[in-house]
């Protein structure tokens, strides 16, 4: 047969191929609804949570404990709410659809302050909330992961094909919810997606109390930690520097909601 005078990783793919040709002309949608959306994402959780180093820092973990809480009111949206602080040197935080928050101690430092920590969770809060995690879901559908994404396809031999170490915990998972691991972890949002989640980062910030003008310097502070960047046109992503620019423009309008909270932090504590 064809398939055993070819090697592994291309057996892979054309089975992987032929799924996709299967899949894509035998069903007439491919376009989960939001429910299974948020099941996939807590299933994904569920198991990162059990494959993570939770941190043992009492007062980073009440920081984050009391940050999240201020922005997950201020988003207005009912989501089962969920959070954790991973023990990792990993610079990152991620918010999935239904409100599954995670943030890596490596992070922390970079941040230096509370009101640092509620611009980074504002802006992750605001892609689950407008429903981006979703948006990207389908468009990796009908892109060229395709086969990887839609049911068995999206794991081998209890193996993900992820690029990075958030995704290659997930092994158990397998199926769709293997396929949203995928699609979460190692496709990038939007440049859209990423402006949209700044300017309501920004603003939930503001609403929850914390002083809205920290999240342009969060961004001088990551450019500074990153060692560098592409281009802008290289990238999917807004560069740093229009960034910030665009947060310097949404300012006032920010200043006016921290004004009008009912409760004001300023910067909060600091990160030690």
């Amino acid at each position: 047969m064809l398939l055993e005078k070819i090697g592994p990783m291309k057996k892979l793919l054309l089975i992987f191929s032929l799924l996709s040709f299967i899949l894509f002309s035998g069903c007439s949608s491919l376009d989960p609804d939001q429910k299974e959306i948020n099941a996939m994402a807590q299933e994904a959780y569920n198991e990162v949570k059990a494959k993570s180093k939770i941190s043992k820092n009492a007062e980073w973990k009440a920081m984050v404990d009391r940050v999240a809480k201020r922005i997950a009111k201020e988003s207005g949206h009912d989501f089962d709410w969920e959070w954790m602080l991973i023990e990792s040197p990993e610079v990152n935080a991620w918010c999935m659809p239904g409100g599954k928050i995670a943030v890596y101690t490596g992070i922390m430092p970079v941040l230096q302050n509370e009101a640092a920590l509620a611009a980074v969770l504002g802006h992750e809060v605001a892609h689950a909330t407008e429903n981006h995690g979703k948006e990207r879901y389908a468009r990796a559908i009908k892109g060229n992961l395709a086969g990887l994404v839609i049911g068995g396809a999206a794991a081998v031999g209890g193996q993900l094909f992820c690029q990075s170490e958030s995704c290659r915990l997930l092994t158990g998972l397998g199926g769709a919810a293997a396929g949203f691991a995928i699609t979460f972890f190692d496709m990038k949002y939007s440049r859209k997606d990423e402006v949209e989640a700044d300017k309501i980062g920004q603003r939930l910030m503001a609403k929850a109390g914390y002083q809205p003008d920290e999240a342009i310097k969060v961004w001088e502070r990551m450019k500074k930690a990153s060692g560098g960047e592409p281009p802008e046109i290289l990238s999917t992503h807004p560069s740093s520097e229009r960034r910030m620019e665009n947060l310097r423009q949404w300012l006032p309008q920010s200043k006016e909601l921290y004004h009008s909270a009912s409760e004001k932090y300023g910067l909060g504590e600091r990160i030690q």
